[in-house]
């Protein structure tokens, strides 16, 4: 698994890091709570480990901008602060599961299997990003009041959007995501399939989503 790592102190994140990598598991690391919240937008990402009393952003205020922004990675708040308003205050905001400081590591372990299984069992057949929603069953996508029928090229395209919402999706992905790896697709060609997509999303007058990023490719977010 793909986990991040939210810890101040270096001595923890340090054996923080080594145990999990021992697991087999892929660690990255954040010192404060703007790095957390700039590294928890990553839709690789299968779990997060937030520590509350950070630098720049407390873990509190991290979790609720994550959640806002629709970002639903299983978290585990791994903290010194055992208070019950602190435990009842993480949970209410969004945190699957709090642990409080000294653990035992086989406990970390086993809590962490466990918020994965949740997720695994809680995958839904709709992916939304802000005030639009993708069926991933049916093909359509829903946004103030509308539905719209995709193409199946369009669907493709959508779902690796908003899978990367707000990050920059490379136009090599979208093509592979498209028409499958090493097809012969112009940029012209995926540009009409985006135009296309881009007026599905915002009909006239509606605030934009889906961006083009020069040279690079394109990225689902606000204006």
């Amino acid at each position: 698994m793909q986990i991040l790592v939210v810890e101040d102190r270096p001595r923890m994140a340090r054996l923080l890091d080594r145990a999990l990598r021992r697991e087999g598991h892929t660690v990255t690391l954040a010192f404060d709570g703007e790095q957390a919240v700039d590294y928890g937008r990553s839709p690789d990402l299968d779990v997060i480990l937030l520590d509350v009393s950070l630098p720049v952003t407390d873990g509190f205020t991290v979790l609720q901008r994550l959640r806002a922004e629709r970002f639903s990675t299983p978290t585990i708040m791994v903290t010194a602060r055992d208070s019950m308003q602190d435990i009842v205050r993480g949970l209410d905001l969004g945190a699957d599961d709090y642990l409080t400081k000294p653990f035992a590591l086989d406990n970390l372990l086993a809590r962490i299997r466990a918020v994965s299984r949740r997720r695994a069992a809680i995958e839904t057949d709709r992916l939304e990003f802000q005030d639009l929603t993708l069926d991933r069953k049916t093909h359509q996508i829903y946004r103030l009041g509308r539905t719209e029928m995709l193409t199946r090229i369009e669907f493709a395209l959508l779902e690796k959007l908003i899978r990367n919402a707000g990050l920059i999706v490379s136009k090599d992905m979208l093509v592979e995501a498209g028409w499958g790896l090493g097809a012969g697709v112009s940029d012209g060609s995926l540009y009409v399939f985006v135009r296309a997509l881009r007026n599905k999303i915002s009909a006239k007058g509606e605030p934009q989503l889906l961006h083009t990023i020069r040279g690079v490719g394109y990225s689902l977010r606000r204006a």
